[in-house]
C-alpha cells in the first residue's frame, strides 16, 4: 500500500516536472531563434521565423522564372514534383543556362534586364561576380533553425545565400578491352611513371578536374604535379564527353580527366560495354558544382526559396541523380557521389574555392605550357 503511494507521489512529481519544464524549453528554443533573426537583420538579412510564413507568402505569388544550371532532361520531373508539393505556384517556367551564356547572363543582370527572373545559376568561374547580386536571404540561419529543410552544409557559409545542390567527383574513363583495371592508375601521381610516357593517355588541355587537387595538395604541388604531366607528353584533347566517347569506341585506352557523371552516362550509350571508370585517389570532391541563389530583382522571393529547399530535399537529390545524371549532393545520404567517396582519402573543393576555381585553371593552363591541341582521330577536337 505505501510503495503504491509512493509511486503515486513520484508519477505526480515528476508530471508536474514536465509540465513546468516543457514550457520553459519552449519558450528557451524560440528564444534562440529569434536571437537568431534578430542578428541576421541587424545584418541586412532577411529571415522567416517560420515556414508557414515563407508559404503563406508564396501562395500570393504564384509564380517562378528560374535559369539553372542542370540539364534540360531534370526540367519536368523536378517542376512536377515541385508542383504536387505546392499546388498553389502553378505557372514555373525553367531555363537551362550554358557556359557560352554565363557572361551574357552576368551583363543582363548588371544592366538590370534580368527582370522577371526569380533565380539564376552561378557558375564557379564568375561566382564573385554574381554574388552582389543575389538577394541577402540567411538561408544558412534558417537551415540551421529548421525554417527551411536544407543541409547546412549545401549552403555558403560566408554569403549565407547560395545554395549549392549538386556534387562531383574526378574518375579515370578507360577501355577495358585495351587495358586491364589493374594496370590503371590508382593514384594522379602514377600518371607520371615511366609506362605512361608518350601518347598513353588522353588529358584535357582546359583542365576541370585536376585542379580540384588544391584543397589538399596546395597549388604549388598542384602545378608542379601539372608541368611533369605535361613532360609525359598525352594526347591533349578538349571536351571530356567528346573524349569519353573516343575511349568507348578503342580510339585511345585511358583518359586523365574527366567527371563521374560525364562517364556514366556515356557508359549508358556505349554498346560495347568497353568504357569503365577508376576512382583515383585523393578524390577530387567539388562539393559545390551547380549553385543557385535568388536575385535582388526577384518578384517571387519566397516561392524561390521553398524551390532552393525543394532541391535540396531528398525527393529533389533523388532526381538530380537520376537525370542529371549522378550529381545529386554528396551530402545526401544515399547519393551516387556519397557512395562513390566513402571511406576514401578526398581533397574538398569546398566554398572556400568556390570562387577560385577560374584562377587554377589557368595557373594549370601555363604550368601545361599552353600545348596545342592535337586532331583526336575521326576528326574531332
Amino acid at each position: 500500500m505505501r510503495i503504491t503511494v509512493l509511486n503515486r507521489i513520484v508519477g505526480s512529481f515528476t508530471l508536474f516536472l514536465l509540465l513546468m519544464l516543457a514550457p520553459t524549453h519552449a519558450v528557451a528554443a524560440s528564444a534562440t531563434l529569434l536571437k537568431a533573426k534578430k542578428e541576421a537583420e541587424a545584418k541586412g538579412y532577411i529571415f522567416y521565423a517560420t515556414h508557414d510564413e515563407i508559404v503563406a507568402m508564396a501562395k500570393k505569388e504564384g509564380k517562378l522564372r528560374i535559369m539553372i544550371g542542370l540539364e534540360r532532361q531534370n526540367f519536368q520531373p523536378l517542376t512536377n514534383a515541385f508542383k504536387q508539393k505546392y499546388p498553389f505556384i502553378t505557372d514555373i517556367h525553367v531555363e537551362e543556362v550554358t557556359s557560352d551564356a554565363y557572361q551574357r547572363v552576368l551583363l543582363e543582370i548588371k544592366a538590370g534586364q534580368a527582370k522577371g527572373w526569380d533565380i539564376t545559376h552561378i557558375p564557379l568561374a564568375l561566382g564573385k561576380e554574381y554574388m552582389p547580386h543575389i538577394m541577402k536571404h540567411d538561408i544558412l540561419g534558417m537551415a540551421k533553425h529548421a525554417v527551411l529543410k536544407i543541409d547546412p552544409r549545401m549552403v555558403h557559409p560566408v554569403e549565407r545565400n547560395v545554395l549549392g545542390h549538386t556534387s562531383v567527383i574526378s574518375v579515370v574513363a578507360y577501355n577495358r578491352k585495351l587495358i586491364s583495371e589493374d594496370k590503371v592508375p590508382d593514384k594522379w601521381e602514377d600518371f607520371l611513371k615511366p609506362e605512361f610516357k608518350g601518347k598513353k593517355f588522353v588529358a584535357d588541355i582546359r583542365p576541370i578536374q585536376v585542379p580540384g587537387l588544391v584543397p589538399l595538395w596546395g597549388l604549388e604541388r598542384t602545378l608542379d604535379f601539372a608541368r611533369k604531366l605535361a613532360a609525359q607528353q598525352p594526347v591533349w584533347g578538349r571536351g571530356p564527353a567528346r573524349i569519353a566517347t573516343d575511349i568507348a569506341a578503342g580510339e585511345y585506352s585511358l583518359m586523365l580527366d574527366v567527371n563521374f557523371s560525364t562517364v556514366k552516362r556515356a557508359m549508358s550509350k556505349d554498346p560495347t560495354g568497353s568504357l569503365n571508370y577508376k576512382v583515383m585517389e585523393p578524390v577530387c570532391t567539388w562539393i559545390v558544382f551547380h549553385a543557385s541563389g535568388i536575385l535582388n530583382t526577384a518578384d517571387r522571393p519566397h516561392a524561390a526559396l521553398l524551390w532552393l529547399e525543394f532541391l535540396a530535399s531528398p525527393e529533389g537529390q533523388e532526381i538530380i541523380d537520376k537525370y542529371e545524371p549522378f550529381k545529386a549532393s554528396v551530402f545526401t545520404p544515399g547519393s551516387a557521389v556519397a557512395q562513390e567517396v566513402r571511406g576514401r582519402e578526398l581533397s574538398l573543393v569546398d566554398w572556400n574555392h568556390f570562387t577560385k576555381v577560374q584562377e587554377y585553371v589557368e595557373k594549370i593552363v601555363a604550368a601545361f605550357g599552353f600545348p596545342r591541341a592535337e586532331q583526336l582521330k575521326g576528326g574531332r577536337k
